[in-house]
């Protein structure tokens, strides 16, 4: 062989390794990201499972059983086997407004469950500050609770995940709670995960939970970051936000999507390829914008699984998928979980299971065309009853706010008598009862501030005796005839003094209803759960009352 020939032969060789090594490092990596949100402590399926369309029928829904950690952990590791760059995340209420096994514990046990199944960040939800942000700090860091000890079976550690609260500042130190973001890297690809819950958390928490607090713009907060991720060479962002929408179709569709996730997204800077949602309790696979958009449900009935392709060069993401999966309580139950709940379950059952009164039909949550509820109902009547005596409040009127009722009361078939657990389910809260004299003016204005977001109004549940009229089309401030406003019948005199039992939350200006915080004389009494349990079990057995205290007149 000449020595030009050697030369050609040399260059073949050379050829033939070099695009190889880089054809490796060229190939695309794949990602499954498992997501959840609005999780809410339901270690053990809800009753109300998940609705979805008949595949027998479209034209109607049928109900899935579905949900439960330990159906829930055996899914997550069905998803990821096989795939070496996966990783399990949140979009926040992961706790707070939980079922009585874990709000007993003040959501241990759902971390520690969370924790085991390998989740590894997640988002602040509103939620999550229902006990305040010393209480957050706790979960993430660990230790016994500073007011009731260590109540569950074995120490709190603390969460095995990072939360992340890239939009919620601490005033005084001007830092966020947790850090805003968190980079993962999948075959030397990194992957920043951005954390953030929504801007209108101060409005829908506590005032003493959001006291110090400051809750930014979801978009710009997001966008603000976008520098400094690149400056770290990070291309592929995928936003964890605790805000949502509401669509049309199925859980796995979006032919139309409304609400503040819409708007926030089209704000967001290009950078962002994914944005994984919550709050709104929907299901959805969206493109908006051009991005892929998700949410889960709520209550652990589904784990949206993503995949996406990053490309090696670039190190961006070249595609994105998703699909949500139905935790089906046909699954097998993880052993880790089933010795998990039944530690817990061992110490809170006794309390658990203790019975109120039988039910003649289940006390629905869901409102009419007026927005008044059964359970509504009968939770102000049982709070008026708690505090009408001279010695308790001497109330004449009980309003509650309806984001405290969180379940149904379901009639047992079998007659037998709902337990505390479920009564605490609908009322998970634990707020005191406050009575305080307000005036007929004063109610009016706390009426009227029912629509202080007009397209979604938060309509208080009244006890019997009170009962009013509003036009939904009228202008702030005239949406109640004043005329309507009547307590057993004769009209409320705008200048006298009524006695009003409201939750230590609406007494604070919780909801944006801060006429009740001219209350005066306030009278603090026993917790709503305790207070409805009671009202059940003197007044067995139960039926619902008429809904007729709130007149709607929309045409």
């Amino acid at each position: 062989m000449n020595l030009l020939s050697r030369a050609a032969l040399a260059c073949l060789l050379a050829s033939s390794i070099v695009p190889a090594g880089r054809a490796e490092t060229a190939a695309p990596v794949k990602v499954r990201i498992l997501a959840i949100n609005d999780f809410h402590g339901n270690l053990k399926p809800p009753p109300s499972g998940i609705r979805i369309s008949d595949p027998a029928d479209p034209t109607r829904t049928t109900l899935v059983p579905a949900g439960g950690a330990e159906h829930m952990a055996t899914l997550v590791k069905k998803l990821s086997e096989g795939r070496a760059n996966t990783i399990f995340v949140a979009a926040g209420d992961l706790i707070g407004a939980s079922p009585f096994l874990s709000a007993m514990f003040h959501d241990e046990p759902t971390v520690e469950s969370l924790s085991m199944m390998g989740l590894a960040v997640a988002s602040v939800g509103n939620h999550e500050f229902d006990e305040g942000k010393d209480e957050l700090l706790r979960m993430q860091n660990g230790g016994c609770h500073p007011k009731d000890g260590c109540q569950g079976p074995h120490p709190f550690r603390g969460a095995g995940f990072h939360y992340l609260a890239a939009s919620t500042i601490v005033k005084d130190t001007g830092k966020t709670v947790f850090p805003p973001y968190e980079i993962r890297t999948f075959e030397g690809i990194p992957v920043a995960f951005i954390g953030l819950t929504l801007r209108g958390t101060s409005d829908i928490i506590s005032p003493a939970a959001s006291a110090g607090l400051d809750f930014r713009d979801e978009a710009d907060t997001v966008n603000a970051l976008v520098p400094e991720l690149r400056a770290k060479g990070v291309q592929a962002i995928v936003v964890l936000i605790h805000e949502g929408g509401w669509p049309t179709g199925g859980y796995n569709e979006c032919p139309g999507i409304s609400g503040p996730i819409v708007d926030i997204v089209k704000k967001l800077d290009r950078a962002v390829d994914l944005v994984i949602s919550g709050h709104t309790h929907q299901a959805y696979v969206c493109t908006i914008d051009g991005r892929l958009v998700t949410s889960g449900d709520k209550f652990g009935t589904l784990v949206t699984a993503i995949d996406l392709t990053l490309d090696s060069a670039t190190r961006d993401v070249t595609s994105a998928k998703a699909d949500n999966v139905i935790v089906n309580t046909t699954l097998p139950k993880d052993a880790e979980q089933t010795a998990l709940i039944e530690a817990y379950d061992k110490v809170a059952s006794p309390i658990a299971n203790r019975p109120a009164g039988v039910l003649t039909e289940t006390l629905s949550r869901m409102p009419n065309a007026s927005g008044e509820s059964a359970l509504g109902d009968v939770i102000a009547d049982a709070q008026l009853a708690a505090t009408a005596a001279a010695d308790k409040g001497a109330a004449v009127i009980a309003m509650t706010n309806p984001g405290g009722i969180r379940t149904d009361l379901t009639r047992h078939e079998n007659g037998s008598p709902v337990t505390y657990a479920e009564v605490f389910a609908s009322q998970p809260f634990r707020n005191q009862l406050v009575t305080v004299t307000l005036t007929g003016a004063d109610i009016k204005a706390a009426l009227e501030q029912q629509w202080h977001d007009p397209k979604r109004p938060r309509i208080l549940q009244v006890s019997r005796g009170f009962s009013y009229a509003f036009d939904p089309a009228k202008p702030d401030g005239g949406r109640i005839e004043a005329a309507s406003i009547t307590l057993n019948g004769a009209p409320i005199d705008p200048a006298a003094s009524y006695r009003v039992t409201i939750n230590n939350y609406l007494a604070l200006g919780g909801d944006n209803f801060t006429a009740f915080k001219a209350g005066r004389d306030p009278l603090t009494g026993r917790f709503d759960d305790e207070v409805l349990f009671g009202y059940l079990a003197d007044r067995s057995p139960l039926a619902p009352p008429p809904r007729d205290r709130i007149t709607n007149r929309a045409p």
